[in-house]
């Protein structure tokens, strides 16, 4: 998309097929040696790598010293319409994270010594959650984090987002039908004071907005700035 600058594709070999990262690095001069914090995004399980919050944070946040790295799931590489199982998501997601960090691709990039932060849309919110501590991750990013099946808030993954033991941030839209600001709050007891939900006013699962919330433009910068916003108050140091 012509609103992202460098985006180097790597493949790799996973247990479930091969994979791809588009990883879109820290601007030239926005740091010296390594990055200030590698962000490595899932897509979900009805759309890809190009979603508007994924292609937001692969645009912006380079420029603040932050590589984002969106993975492809070896599904969608191989041209498949319905997402795999959500243990097969997690199994290429294991081998995925750390192959992008200590292969050649990471020793290129020099993201081996920045701090880790896992997320993703949808259904690869519900990965970076179960992965997060696998993983050793400083952080997890929710966006669009499905609390329930549309019409079925009975069937709660609330123990996937309690998952974490490091700070979450939940972008969520107030029109969402897998689970509204006010629904993942609820369901949150005041004692998990390390999940932080902020509402995006006028979106639905998609996370867009109207124009007259907010423009295209303005939407990308206001999801970015939410994000760094969280970084930064979380003793990530961007």
């Amino acid at each position: 998309m012509t609103l992202l600058g460098e985006v180097n594709l790597h493949e790799v070999d996973t247990p479930q097929g091969t994979g791809r990262w588009h990883v879109s690095p820290a601007a030239p001069g926005a740091e010296q040696g390594s990055p200030r914090a590698l962000v490595v995004l899932g897509h979900g399980a009805g759309g890809g790598v190009d979603g508007i919050d994924l292609v937001a944070l692969a645009a912006l946040l380079p420029a603040h010293g932050i590589t984002v790295a969106r993975f492809e799931q070896p599904w969608k590489v191989a041209g498949k319409k319905v997402a795999t199982r959500p243990p097969t998501l997690d199994e290429a997601w294991l081998a995925a994270v750390p192959a992008l960090v200590t292969g050649s691709l990471g020793r290129q990039l020099h993201l081996g010594g920045a701090p880790l932060v896992v997320g993703g849309h949808s259904a690869g919110a519900r990965v970076a959650c179960r992965c997060a501590a696998a993983l050793g991750a400083a952080a997890v990013l929710g966006l669009s984090f499905p609390l329930h099946p549309p019409g079925k808030p009975e069937s709660s993954r609330l123990d996937e987002l309690l998952a974490p033991t490091v700070p979450v941030l939940v972008l969520q839209g107030d029109r969402d039908p897998f689970g509204t600001p006010a629904e993942v709050n609820k369901a949150l007891s005041s004692s998990n004071t390390h999940i932080t939900v902020v509402e995006v006013t006028g979106a639905g699962h998609p996370l867009s907005v109207p124009a007259k919330v907010r423009t295209a433009a303005d939407h990308r910068d206001w999801l970015a700035a939410n994000v760094l916003d969280f970084l930064g108050a979380h003793a990530i140091p961007v």
